[in-house]
């Protein structure tokens, strides 16, 4: 039985969001790509007042893991490398709250990459034990959160 129109337009839609675009699709490490779609949104957002990047924070948490959902179906694979929502969310998360600067947003790519590479508890438990949207995300989510507090460290001691 083949898909309907409607049916592989709503899986184009997903996959090309999973995917932040098409860059889950780069040949090496498709998660550092991924991650690169977090510098234009943490630009955009970081002009939102706090209040609503908190809710627009929340909101791409959830849709990350719908999104992961639905692809790692798509995909057979629940956290499939091609998926990088979720990278979005989690850099997102570490860089909430502060202003824009090309230094605070490539420190955290540095430690949002870092934390999520070496994923240390309970990151690697999650990775492990939650093999669905939820999982991915979270993972992600709280590897943004190391490289938040990383991060905020590292602004602390050295400005």
């Amino acid at each position: 039985m083949t898909d309907s129109a409607p049916q592989r337009r709503k899986n184009c839609a997903t996959i090309f969001f999973a995917t932040n675009g098409g860059l889950g699709f780069a040949p090496v490490a498709p998660g550092t790509f991924g991650t690169l779609a977090g510098i234009p949104a943490f630009y955009y957002l970081s002009g939102f007042p706090g209040p609503l990047q908190f809710i627009t924070l929340l909101a791409i948490i959830a849709l990350s893991v719908w999104l992961c959902q639905r692809a790692g179906e798509y995909f057979n694979e629940a956290d499939d490398g091609r998926i990088v929502f979720d990278e979005l969310a989690g850099y997102l998360v570490a860089v909430a709250f502060l202003p824009f600067t090309w230094g605070t947003a490539l420190l955290a790519f540095f430690w949002f990459r870092f934390f999520d590479i070496l994923k240390p508890p309970p990151i690697g438990y999650i990775d492990r034990n939650f093999k669905n949207g939820f999982g991915v995300t979270f993972d992600d989510v709280l590897a943004g959160v190391y490289a938040a507090i990383a991060v905020r460290l590292c602004l602390a001691l050295f400005s």
